[in-house]
């Protein structure tokens, strides 16, 4: 029976510009060994005994050196199975505003980004959960409801 492990997270990406919702698309490196070229969102492995959102923050600053703005937690969790470890993966799921103006540095895993609305973003994401992540961050985080302010994470300086 396989194992069942919460060990990743992901984090959309997002700013205003010219009154518009964009979204942060990273393409990997051509010499990665899991999936090169691959455009994706910032996504990373929990180091042993690491937070979610710590580990979330972290990689936000390895992969783009942003500056937030605000951070939430996404109300939905992505799930795959890995054949490698014989597992099943829950990827917990953070949305992640900046201001206006920045530019991400990219680390080596990323060989390009993207600045993109929701639609052309969506196109370009591989998987279909990715997918549907992107749409909740779209329709729950981007519009400021109350359930966006209730999933905000105020404690984040």
């Amino acid at each position: 029976m396989p194992q069942v492990r919460s060990e990743l997270v992901e984090v959309y990406i997002f700013r205003q510009q010219h009154g518009k919702r964009e979204y942060l698309l990273l393409q990997r490196a051509a010499n990665e060994t899991l999936y090169p070229n691959l455009w994706q969102i910032v996504t990373g492995t929990l180091n042993k005994g690491e937070k979610a959102l710590a580990g979330a923050l972290r990689e936000l600053e390895e992969e783009t050196q942003l500056p937030y703005r605000k951070v939430w937690n996404v109300p939905i969790v992505n799930s795959f199975y890995n054949e490698q470890n014989d597992c099943v993966e829950f990827v917990t799921l953070f949305a992640a505003e900046i201001p206006d103006g920045n530019e991400p540095v990219l680390s080596q895993e990323h060989q390009l980004f993207q600045w993109l609305e929701f639609e052309e973003a969506s196109r370009l994401l591989p998987w279909p959960n990715q997918r549907w992540a992107l749409k909740v961050v779209d329709e729950f985080i981007g519009t400021q409801e109350i359930a966006s302010q209730i999933s905000e994470l105020k404690t984040i300086q």
